[in-house]
């Protein structure tokens, strides 16, 4: 049986860790703390062979009709 990729699966969307700098600048530019962004568990299977540990800040990047792009931002947590 052939293991699907999930993360490559045209259904789901981009997913990115964010680096310390890129999260310090998301939190500056919507004045906000982490605990203000909506979580993702660790265990999410979009998130696998991303090393996320809890507090990572993730970027979701989904295709629109309307938009073309938007982008979400959700925190890690472990459940």
């Amino acid at each position: 049986m052939k293991k699907i990729e999930l993360r490559k699966h045209v259904l789901v969307p981009k997913h990115e860790k964010l680096s310390e700098k890129e999260k310090g600048e998301v939190l500056g530019q919507y004045s906000s703390s982490i605990d203000d962004f909506p979580r993702i568990l660790k265990r999410d299977a979009a998130l696998q062979g991303i090393n996320v540990k809890q507090g990572d800040l993730i970027r979701i990047t989904r295709k629109s009709v309307t938009a073309g792009e938007t982008v979400f931002y959700r925190v890690v947590v472990l459940s």
